[in-house]
């Protein structure tokens, strides 16, 4: 009768265990997916910014109808982007694209000195500084998730239960490029 009150023990013991690990992983997944909500919101603003800033800039770029294509084409992979992973992927295609456009202004003071061009840039800039916070919110929850599934003994369950790691959403190899200030030729 002991060691049977004792096998009970255990077994309860062990599945009020996995049930907590499970409940902790489930709970970092949607802290996650929560984090990427917010960037979905600045991403949203973004996109709608875009369209309009690239007209602004269209009449002063004719030279450069390559940089305008990438951008608008950039913008909508983003847009049409499923899945959190492939949006960042797009995300981070579309960040390098406007960076294209930035490097590419500095050559037209006119288009410098417009009213509406500099209100768009400069609410471009603060959704950009918006999405910087709310990135590295998300890569908090990823690496927390991800350190989640990687330790163990939750790493016993986290498979089975289709829990894995997930990726950052970073600027990736181009980090280098993007800490450089811009070379600008004459």
């Amino acid at each position: 009768m002991t060691a049977m009150l004792i096998a009970i023990g255990i077994v309860i013991v062990l599945v009020v265990w996995i049930v907590s690990i499970y409940n902790r992983l489930v709970k970092l997944r949607l802290r996650r997916e929560n984090a990427f909500a917010d960037i979905d919101v600045q991403l949203k603003q973004r996109h709608d910014l875009i369209p309009q800033l690239v007209n602004a800039v269209k009449g002063y770029m004719q030279h450069e109808e390559g940089v305008l294509t990438k951008i608008t084409a950039a913008r909508s992979r983003a847009i049409n982007a499923s899945g959190i992973n492939d949006k960042i992927q797009a995300e981070n295609e579309l960040t390098r694209a406007l960076g294209g456009l930035n490097v590419q202004v500095e050559a037209y003071p006119d288009l410098k000195a417009n009213q509406n061009f500099m209100q768009l840039q400069g609410e471009i800039s603060d959704i950009e500084n918006k999405l910087a916070a709310v990135r590295r919110f998300f890569n908090s929850a990823t690496r927390e998730l991800n350190a989640a599934v990687q330790t163990f003994p939750n790493n016993l369950l986290a498979g089975p239960f289709g829990f894995k790691t997930q990726p950052m959403f970073d600027v990736g190899a181009d980090r280098e490029k993007l800490e450089q200030a811009p070379e600008i030729k004459f």
